[in-house]
């Protein structure tokens, strides 16, 4: 599944691209996503200007002229291709190669824009979904009210940190990728964020110092950054719009790693695999406390 730095690229890449163009038809080949989608909805909307491109934790927010949000989720093989006037096509989220052949089984709705350009959502195992909100009250939508701070905010700080933590006895994995708590971090970044913070991954968040609590908030920040610079993580070829490959998975130090030697120059340990409710866990047993 994208992960925050992912839909960021996504997003960056698609405003670029998109912003300002009219929707001039919209043509479903399969509206049975994780929710069926509003036929009714998706016809007001042709016609509307896209102003601007947002995200909010992994969800993409199209903002369109007359108060009307088109939320987009990619869920765990979602993926947005786009359709230049060159009619070059573009990737713009995980996909192994482009196969115009293969690709068309999969293509859910195909967005027809001015300057003759399109934008297709095309997802494989039909997890994501298409969701129409009014701007006016959109904050309340079920996907985004209960949604914790972003992580690359200041309202994500060591006084949040501490006081959502408090009282609670769950493990330090599991609260890094609880959408309430932060917004956006998965399992991937889970994993190296803790492995940089030299925090074990089942550690029961009471037994946190408020040292490391700093420590975890300062790679959170660092990991996101480096990864949104390096364009994403391409496990399973992940590319911008520009068609550049996202290569922040050439840069981890531990996940995917089982067995390997820890990369930290003064341990010599091996990287050892959990897997736990089908979430692979990546740690190194010295470092790791």
């Amino acid at each position: 599944m994208p992960e925050l730095p992912e839909v960021e690229v996504v997003k960056r890449s698609l405003t670029n691209k998109v912003q300002n163009l009219i929707i001039k038809k919209v043509k479903i080949y399969d509206d049975r996503l994780r929710y069926r989608i509003d036929k009714n909805k998706l016809r007001k909307i042709i016609g509307l200007r896209i102003e601007k491109i947002e995200r909010r934790s992994k969800f993409l927010l199209f903002f369109l002229n007359k108060n009307i949000i088109m939320l987009v989720h990619l869920g765990m093989t979602g993926k947005l291709f786009f359709i230049n006037k060159k009619k070059n096509k573009l990737k713009t989220s995980f996909y192994y190669t482009i196969d115009n052949e293969k690709d068309h089984k999969y293509d859910r709705v195909v967005f027809f824009l001015n300057k003759n350009q399109k934008l297709i959502y095309n997802d494989v195992r039909k997890f994501g979904f298409i969701k129409f909100l009014d701007k006016k009250n959109y904050n309340d939508n079920l996907h985004l009210k209960n949604l914790g701070p972003e992580p690359l905010k200041k309202a994500f700080n060591l006084i949040y940190f501490r006081q959502y933590i408090k009282g609670r006895n769950r493990v330090i994995k599991d609260i890094l990728m609880d959408q309430k708590f932060v917004s956006g971090i998965g399992n991937i970044y889970a994993n190296e964020i803790l492995y940089l913070s030299k925090v074990m991954p089942f550690r029961k968040v009471y037994t946190l110092r408020e040292s490391e609590l700093k420590i975890i908030i300062k790679y959170i920040k660092s990991v996101l950054k480096k990864s949104i610079k390096f364009g994403g993580s391409s496990i399973k070829d992940f590319s911008s719009s520009n068609g550049k490959k996202g290569s922040f998975q050439e840069h981890f130090k531990i996940y995917g790693k089982k067995d390997k030697t820890c990369p930290n120059v003064n341990c010599n340990g091996k990287i050892i695999k959990s897997t736990t409710f089908s979430r692979a866990t990546f740690f190194c047993y010295k470092c790791q406390k």
